[in-house]
C-alpha cells in the first residue's frame, strides 16, 4: 500500500509530464489527503502539500530563486474577542470587538521570512503573512479591516495562536530541487469541521509571480456525525432529547446516592 505523501508526489510527477500547455511560470500542486476524519479518539493530523514550478521560454531567467507562501485557511465564522480589568479584585469584561467572518484556522507556510519575501505594500496587497491577512472586524454599524498592531486582533491573534488554530512557520516549506517544493500543514485536535482552502503564491525578487489554490475537508464520522446531524437537521427533538436526558441522569444519581 503506498502511502499518502508518496501517492501524492506520485500524482504530481504524472501531472508534469509531457503533454500539456504551459505560459510562463505555471504552479501545479496536489495534497497528501483531501478529505479527513474526525473521530472521537482524533488527536490531530498533518497534510502533506507537493507543488513544481513550471517553466517555458517567458518564464524568469534559469537560475532565479524562487519564494512560495502557502496560506491554508479554514471555516469562517463571526467571533469575539473581549477585553477584561481587574476592578475590585474581581476580572470583569470592560470592553469586546466583534470579528465578522474569519477563519477559524489559519496557517501560513513559507520558505523563509516573509519580510525577505516581500515588501509590506506588496504582503497587503497578496494578503500573505499573519499581519497581512484581513481580520474584518465591526467598527459601530461599519465592517473594516484594521492594522495588524491593533490590541484587539493582537489578542485575538494570540489566543488563537496558543491553540494552534493560528501560526505563522518562515521555514516550513522545503524546496526539494529548484522547482520542486513540499511542506507540511498541521492540523491540531481541536480544528474546527469543514472546508479548507490552500492558497499557494510564487514569489521572484521581490514580486508576486503566480498563484495557485486547492482544497480539503475535514468531516466527522461514526457517532459525532449522528450527534451533529441532529442537533443541525432536528434542533426542537435534539434540544428536548438532550433536556430529558438531564433530567433523567439527575433523577437516577439521586437513587443511587439516597441516604437509608
Amino acid at each position: 500500500m503506498i502511502a499518502r505523501p508518496a501517492l501524492a508526489f506520485a500524482c504530481l510527477l504524472a501531472a508534469l509530464a509531457p503533454g500539456g500547455v504551459a505560459r510562463a511560470e505555471n504552479l501545479i500542486v496536489s495534497v497528501s489527503n483531501h478529505r479527513i476524519t474526525v473521530t472521537p479518539n482524533y488527536s490531530g493530523d498533518e497534510l502533506v502539500l507537493f507543488g513544481s514550478i513550471e517553466r517555458d521560454s517567458k518564464s524568469l531567467p534559469t537560475g532565479t530563486s524562487y519564494d512560495i507562501v502557502v496560506t491554508v485557511s479554514g471555516p469562517r465564522a463571526d467571533m469575539v474577542t473581549r477585553r477584561k480589568e481587574r476592578k475590585l479584585g474581581i476580572w470583569v469584561n470592560v470592553d469586546s470587538r466583534q470579528f465578522i467572518q474569519v477563519p477559524g484556522y489559519l496557517g501560513i507556510f513559507a520558505n523563509r521570512p516573509i519580510d525577505n519575501i516581500a515588501s509590506p505594500d506588496t504582503q497587503r496587497r497578496q494578503q500573505i503573512g499573519l499581519a497581512g491577512f484581513p481580520l474584518p472586524q465591526r467598527l459601530g454599524p461599519d465592517v473594516a479591516n484594521v492594522v495588524a498592531s491593533d490590541p484587539f486582533r493582537s489578542a485575538f491573534v494570540r489566543l488563537r495562536t496558543e491553540h494552534g488554530l493560528y501560526r505563522e512557520e518562515t521555514n516550513a516549506v522545503t524546496f526539494l530541487t529548484p522547482t520542486l517544493f513540499r511542506t507540511g500543514i498541521p492540523l491540531p485536535a481541536e480544528v474546527p469541521i469543514g472546508t479548507y482552502d490552500i492558497d499557494i503564491k510564487l514569489f521572484a525578487n521581490g514580486a508576486f509571480v503566480t498563484k495557485a489554490e486547492t482544497a480539503f475537508d475535514i468531516v466527522k464520522v461514526g457517532f459525532e456525525q449522528f450527534v451533529a446531524n441532529s442537533a443541525r437537521q432536528h434542533g426542537l427533538l435534539y434540544g428536548l432529547a438532550t433536556a430529558l436526558m438531564a433530567i433523567m441522569t439527575g433523577w437516577l444519581a439521586s437513587v443511587i446516592f439516597r441516604k437509608d
